[in-house]
């Protein structure tokens, strides 16, 4: 079992550059499948789940070679194959080989996904699109049977905004005979960047990153290549931990457009920022006002920075509140946060913040996003060493970590522990 050793009380300072978005990364590489010949992905992150896809893919027939931050794909002689257990378990976005699958082959069976377990997260709205596109659907014995003899176009209403379904049924539909209309589609970056590649790939996707995307689906679907976007939440990490540690950090290779939630929060709390073309300034400052903080579909404040932002509002000199308006319960960091010495009350949706000092203990990260709020915190800690366990979840979205944050001039290594 890894762990990560942290003596924090050093301001950051330096530039990061950010790697390809994670969220990103695990829709396109199965949308590749949907292709007839090479598909390659530039700026891809070196990640845990890159890796499991790698896998997951290289079981169903596909070629794959590595060039650095380079993935081709040669999707041409994958077939259709059962896939109840392994890898798929160990990855929640596995859903996406759902939509790929279904779209190429005209059937999935796919065991339920796993990865990480802050909330329970049900594909319900992924099954009624495949239903809609005229698909069959079974659960027998734990997997998904997802079968239809000839896809169809639909209209399609979400009920709740959701990234993954958007997504999904956009890969299905993609090879569906006739329109498909998704309404109350979510509009995050990275729904723009996987119809970006289908489009590349032939298909006909039209209001990626609006409410309504439109799609005529497509016989035949041919390789290309492609750039990944940068990943917002990585950015919005360094960023928040350059103002934890009252640093001086310039995050390179950003979409500043895509963080402009985030910027205005530190604005709001008194950190300086400078925005550039392709990057973002943060300058800490000793004292930050106490603010309040709504996590929600984008464009409003990431969730997957909830957590995060958390560490950060300790640091301030009121009491700040922090509610996620899109997952109930992502508040698994908190005990481990007040084993730190925060004070933290949650209250439903709602976290209270009072901003006060921190001391080093031993934590353990329960997911990725709660990782990463561990480890900042651990960075704002004068004179002593913090100990994060479950580095596992840590690696799944951020590559390089130790490297960077080096970098920059922490001191952070890993160390192997007993279970």
């Amino acid at each position: 079992m890894e762990k990560l050793m942290i003596a924090g009380g050093r301001p950051l300072k330096g530039t990061v550059t950010i790697s390809g978005a994670k969220n990103s990364a695990v829709a396109l590489i199965p949308a590749a499948i949907l292709a007839e010949s090479t598909v390659t992905l530039d700026n891809l992150p070196h990640l845990s789940d890159v890796a499991i896809y790698t896998e997951i893919l290289s079981e169903l027939g596909a070629s794959i070679e590595w060039n650095n931050e380079q993935m081709i794909i040669d999707p041409s002689a994958m077939k259709s194959k059962p896939m109840p257990n392994g890898n798929v378990k160990k990855l929640r976005a596995s859903y996406y080989l759902m939509g790929a699958m279904l779209g190429r082959f005209g059937e999935a069976i796919i065991g339920l996904p796993g990865g990480c377990n802050f909330e329970p997260r049900p594909i319900d709205l992924h099954i009624k699109g495949f239903e809609a596109l005229g698909a069959e659907i079974s659960n027998e014995n734990g997997s998904l049977h997802i079968r239809a003899k000839q896809l169809r176009g639909a209209k399609i209403y979400l009920d709740m905004v959701s990234v993954g379904a958007t997504i999904n049924i956009m890969l299905a539909a993609s090879r569906a005979k006739g329109f498909t209309l998704i309404e109350n589609a979510a509009k995050e970056p990275e729904i723009i960047d996987v119809a970006t590649l289908l489009n590349s790939m032939g298909a006909k996707i039209k209001g990626a990153g609006t409410e309504t995307i439109r799609i005529e689906g497509v016989d035949e679907m041919h390789g290309c290549r492609h750039s990944i976007i940068p990943d917002r939440i990585q950015a919005g990490t360094y960023m928040i931990a350059a103002a934890a540690t009252r640093g001086d950090v310039t995050v390179d290779n950003i979409i500043p457009k895509h963080m402009e939630a985030m910027t205005a929060k530190l604005q709001e709390m008194g950190v300086e920022i400078h925005e550039m073309d392709e990057s973002i300034r943060v300058v800490g400052r000793a004292l930050y006002d106490s603010i309040d903080v709504k996590a929600l579909v984008y464009p409003g404040f990431a969730t997957d920075l909830q957590s995060p932002m958390t560490s950060l509002l300790t640091q301030t000199t009121g009491v700040s509140m922090l509610t996620d308006l899109v997952y109930s319960n992502r508040f698994k960091h908190v005990p481990e946060l007040v084993r730190m010495g925060a004070k933290i009350k949650v209250e439903g949706r709602t976290a209270i913040i009072e901003g006060g000092t921190l001391s080093a203990a031993k934590v353990k990260a329960s997911d990725l996003r709660a990782g990463a709020a561990l480890v900042i915190a651990g960075l704002t800690v004068p004179s002593d060493v913090t100990e994060v366990t479950g580095v596992e979840y840590i690696d799944r979205g951020y590559d390089n970590l130790v490297a960077n944050l080096t970098l920059l001039g922490a001191e952070v290594w890993r160390e192997n522990g007993e279970e």
